[in-house]
This record gives C-alpha cells, structure tokens and sequence, in this order.
C-alpha cells in the first residue's frame, strides 16, 4: 500500500499538483475505475474513508485536475460532467441503455484540423450513441 501512495504522490507531482488525501484518494479511485465517473459517483466511494468530505472538494480537487492537464471532462448532456483520465486524442461510446461509456480509438484528426485551419479549437470531443455491445446481445 505504502508503494502504491508514493507512486499517487509521483503521478500528482509531474502535474505539478501538491499531492494531499483528497487529491491521492480521487487519483487513486479515477486509476481503479475506469468508468468515467462523475462527481457524484466519486464522492459516495470516498466518504466512506473520509468522512469529513465535502463534494465541494471533489469538485474543486477534480477542477486543478482539468487544469492541470491531468484529466479531462466529458460533457455527455447540459446536467452531467463526467472524469476520464486518458487526456489522449479519443472518442466515446454511450450505450442508450446502460449508459455505461466506452473508450475508441480515433487514428487520424489531420483531415478534421485541417478543414478547421483557422479556427481556435478549445476542445475535441467525438460522441457517438446506441447499443453497446453486451445490451445489443440481451435484446
């Protein structure tokens, strides 16, 4: 265990993020789940080893990691923001029915940046909805 909260603490320092329990905690929880959480989702988990948790925390802790470049928020509807931890260039799959959200690789965005030379992209984001895989097989 102690291994494990020194390679949390190293993962938040090449952010540049003070590590502290709050920030190790979140890190540790979006590492060992990869299910795209949402603030909600992660306060329930850590209230139970920290007891004095606000979701104010949660929020503000998941905010420096956006900041930081750590993590990345996906913005399925207006109500919900969601934490994934793979900042790399990808898309995502929301299941109509589960609504879990699954992770896809997308091999080239030249010939999208190029039609959009010029513009100021803020962010990428590649949705695509239906029935995943394992609901398609229970219909």
């Amino acid at each position: 265990m102690k291994n494990r909260i020194e390679y949390l603490k190293h993962y938040l320092k090449k952010y540049n993020i003070k590590p502290s329990t709050i920030r190790i905690k979140t890190l540790d929880y979006l590492l060992s789940n990869d299910i795209h959480p949402n603030v909600e989702e992660i306060y329930k988990k850590l209230i139970e080893d920290i007891p004095t948790l606000s979701k104010t925390s949660i929020y503000n802790t998941l905010e420096l990691f956006v900041e930081k470049g750590l993590v990345q928020i996906v913005r399925i509807d207006d109500k919900d923001s969601k934490y994934d931890l793979n900042t790399d260039p990808h898309g995502h799959f929301i299941c109509n029915i589960c609504d879990k959200i699954y992770d896809f690789d997308i091999k080239d965005t030249k010939n999208i940046e190029k039609e959009l030379e010029g513009c100021n992209i803020g962010s990428k984001n590649i949705y695509y909805y239906g029935i995943c895989k394992k609901c398609n097989e229970n219909l």
